[in-house]
């Protein structure tokens, strides 16, 4: 229907008309008519406007806007004059009719295609009040139960290879998540344990970029799980994105948005019960105690034993690195030249990150 809609514009128009949503995402065009500039072929090609672009045309007011915004050309980002039609339905604005204006594009012309634009506004959010219900179904989807995760697969239209995202709120900030692409799902308050979590199943190709805007949304961390090609197994997905944030919140390197592919060894940690990471960070009880000590040694291990890699990095003279490393093993007991032993603290280390 927004197609054939968008068709009919450009039609009574006479000018190239493209339609996005909220988040400058493109939804249909209408076939070429005069001129086109570099912002026109690169939306038709890449499906969104670059965040250059949408700067400038936010910059003229167009999300608050009640009626069209006329936008001049600017020859260093390759833009020809146009016409926003923000697309708004009951005060809130879904997304953003696009007009090349030639100069023909009067108040009373624009007007003459009210009827159409109100119908695309309608029809958007609609499309977001559905999202959202749908957006529902990730508590069943995201379940351990097998069957609460058929019947939530049943209602869903989707296709992998999709990716999930955990992230945090925040009491002082509220995310419109429903700006998000078509194709995202969401639900703002997902229980896991005490702290309800910002869920969301996205297609994996998009998941870096879409948990960046919302970890901005919240300005806290998130956390990304590996993509599933099967939506049977988001639920797996969802299971390392929660680890990932975990791990985000408490290793500073990692963060603020974290994914379970570049963790590492945090993979094989964050998956370990509460119990076996006090048990294994028992194992440096001493040494934890000396911070200076304790990130001494975590920056020899992390770079392979490495003096003078280590002694740069710490800024330290070598001597000083010997005088502490040798203390750390007294302390410990552990001989860090024996391969297993530097595994067990550089383990542990890791163990109290995650504590």
């Amino acid at each position: 229907m927004l197609q054939e809609t968008v068709d009919e514009i450009a039609a009574r128009l006479g000018a190239s008309a493209t339609l996005e949503d909220r988040s400058f995402q493109l939804l249909a065009y209408a076939a070429q008519s005069g001129d086109i500039d570099m912002v026109r072929q690169e939306s038709i090609l890449r499906r969104r406007a670059t965040d250059q672009v949408r700067a400038y045309f936010e910059g003229y007011g167009i999300a608050g806007a009640h009626g069209p915004v006329r936008i001049p050309a600017d020859a260093d980002l390759g833009v020809l004059a146009r016409v926003c039609v923000p697309l708004r339905h009951r005060e809130v604005t879904y997304g953003y009719l696009w007009l090349l204006d030639d100069g023909t594009l009067g108040d009373d012309v624009l007007a003459s295609v009210g009827d159409l634009v109100s119908r695309v506004a309608a029809v958007l959010a609609q499309e977001a009040r559905s999202r959202q219900d749908l957006g529902a179904n990730l508590r069943e989807l995201f379940s351990s139960d097998a069957e609460e995760r058929s019947w939530a697969l049943s209602r869903l239209d989707m296709r992998g290879p999709v990716a999930a995202i955990a992230a945090r709120s925040s009491p002082d900030r509220v995310a419109a998540l429903w700006t998000l692409p078509r194709g995202v799902l969401a639900d703002p308050a997902f229980p896991v344990g005490d702290e309800p979590l910002v869920a969301l199943l996205v297609p994996a190709g998009q998941a870096g970029e879409l948990a960046g805007r919302v970890q901005s949304m919240y300005g806290t961390m998130a956390g990304v799980g590996a993509p599933r090609d099967d939506p049977a197994q988001a639920w797996r997905s969802w299971r390392e994105a929660v680890h990932a944030l975990g791990v985000a919140a408490r290793v500073p390197a990692l963060a603020p948005v974290a994914l379970w592919s570049g963790l590492g060894v945090y993979r094989l940690l964050a998956r370990t019960s509460s119990a076996g990471l006090r048990e294994l960070a028992a194992e440096i009880a001493v040494l934890a105690r000396d911070p200076e000590l304790a990130r001494t040694v975590e920056t020899y291990l992390d770079r392979a034993g490495h003096v003078q890699q280590t002694a740069t990095a710490l800024g330290v003279h070598r001597q000083t690195l010997y005088y502490r490393l040798a203390k750390a093993e007294r302390l410990t007991g552990r001989d860090l030249a024996d391969g297993e032993n530097r595994l067990l603290v550089h383990l542990a280390l890791k163990a109290v990150r995650l504590l």
